[in-house]
């Protein structure tokens, strides 16, 4: 469960936010400490609830001294949902603010297909939205919103009928000084920011300029009763690098597209995939991201609707072995001990593990042979440890049959280590749909 910490002074300047706002704080902070976390936004009682996580992202913190300044504009940030349902809801993240974060207005929408105009670097401008989608978004029925560091906030439902596999765009204002210090970098997907209060804009050609991170907006649910979701954990491998962009060609896309498709899985309501990889996450230690036995409750367990997990992690704690000089013992056995509790975790709220193997990485810039017999050693744990309740071999759909150590060529995107298109929907092809229409 997410809960929302709460802690602000409210003086004449509060916690960096100007003091015009201090007045106003008071009643905000009664929203805010009284956003309820939904019933069944936990995993264990999701089968109580309608909601079912659509889409959603890791988050992490803004390197020191980097973060954007988004003071008075708007950003419109550009999703994929996998799940349909007949109503929306947006997660705002504040993870990693050391300030409150003040949304004084937002809005969702369908975003439209097609061009809007081109933006300044002359790249296609896809910021509109589908006539009659445009919805604005409450908090407890307020307009506007502060999120304390470190917390989440949830808008109240609209009734907005998001179809599977369509994209959204979430619009944000941001009326007071906002340094975005919680992000999610790389995201294969351009979103939009413009000057002013431009929620409402039906586009926003020639007043915007283009973003490649997702800020603050975390996640989007939907009312989907009877439906579950599928978490994707793990690096820039599940994050989806290299794929092309704006064309949703990460592995859990295509995996979103399988089981929209499928009979079995369509009949058995597991629809959803939330792709929470993080680009190079490691299990044992922080690095672009908290480790990934850190991540396992915001970022698995409190998605709203998640049945199962997909695991794929360990390839940076690899390669980055001998550079980040780690004296602490046998590290095949600390990544299967660090995936193991994840998987742990996991089971305790009733999340099914499907465990995922090391895809090759022969001729990338950090490989090494001894780091090769590490993969394989995990990936034959991960293919027999019974901790897991199925698996993915990521490995053997994209490695060469000639060197089982390298991609084959069709599957690589030129750097040895991450897949490209073909490579991603090699991965996805390989997982079998059953394991989400088995009886538990």
């Amino acid at each position: 469960m997410r809960f929302f910490p709460f802690s602000l002074r409210l003086e004449g300047r509060v916690c960096g936010v100007s003091s015009k706002l201090a007045a106003g704080f008071a009643t905000l902070a009664v929203a805010i400490m009284t956003l309820a976390v939904p019933a069944g936004y936990a995993a264990g009682a999701a089968a109580h609830s309608p909601w079912v996580a659509t889409w959603g992202t890791g988050m992490v913190a803004v390197d020191p001294g980097s973060a954007s300044d988004f003071t008075g504009q708007t950003l419109r940030e550009i999703v994929h949902s996998s799940v349909g349902g007949r109503q929306a809801r947006v997660w705002f993240s504040n993870r990693f603010g050391t300030v409150p974060l003040h949304i004084g207005a937002a809005r969702i929408a369908l975003s439209a297909s097609g061009n809007s105009g081109a933006n300044p670097d002359g790249t296609p401008n896809q910021s509109g939205i589908q006539a009659g989608t445009d919805r604005p978004l409450t908090f407890n029925n307020m307009d506007s919103v502060v999120i304390p560091p470190g917390a989440e906030a949830v808008s109240d439902p609209v009734a907005l009928n998001v179809p599977a596999l369509s994209d959204i765009a979430v619009s944000i204002y941001f009326p007071d000084r906002t340094m975005a210090t919680t992000e999610h970098s790389g995201a294969q997907q351009i979103s939009y920011a413009a000057t002013g209060n431009q929620v409402d804009a039906t586009d926003l050609a020639g007043k915007s300029w283009p973003q490649k991170s997702w800020y603050v907006v975390s996640g989007v649910d939907v009312d989907a009763p009877g439906d579950s979701a599928v978490v994707a954990f793990g690096d820039s491998i599940t994050d989806g690098a290299y794929a092309t962009e704006n064309q949703n060609h990460r592995w859990p896309d295509y995996l979103a597209s399988r089981l929209a498709a499928d009979p079995g899985t369509k009949k058995a309501g597991v629809l959803g995939v939330v792709n929470v990889g993080i680009g190079g996450n490691r299990v044992l230690l922080d690095g672009y991201g908290p480790n990934a036995v850190s991540r396992i409750n915001p970022d698995v367990i409190a998605r709203s609707g998640a049945r199962y997990v997909i695991i794929l992690e360990s390839i940076n704690d690899i390669g980055r072995f001998t550079s980040d000089h780690q004296p602490y013992g046998d590290l095949t056995q600390r990544l299967e001990a660090g995936i193991a509790q994840i998987a742990t975790q996991a089971h305790q709220h009733g999340i099914r593990v499907i465990g995922a193997t090391l895809t090759p990485y022969q001729g990338c810039g950090y490989y090494s042979d001894a780091g090769n017999q590490v993969r394989n050693a995990v990936n034959e744990w991960i293919r027999t440890s019974p901790i897991f309740d199925g698996v993915a071999d990521f490995d053997k759909a994209v490695r060469d049959p000639q060197n089982p150590q390298q991609f084959a060529a069709q599957y690589d995107s030129g750097d040895h280590l991450h897949p490209k298109d073909a490579g991603y929907q090699a991965m996805a092809g390989a997982i079998d749909l059953s394991l989400f229409t088995k009886k538990k």
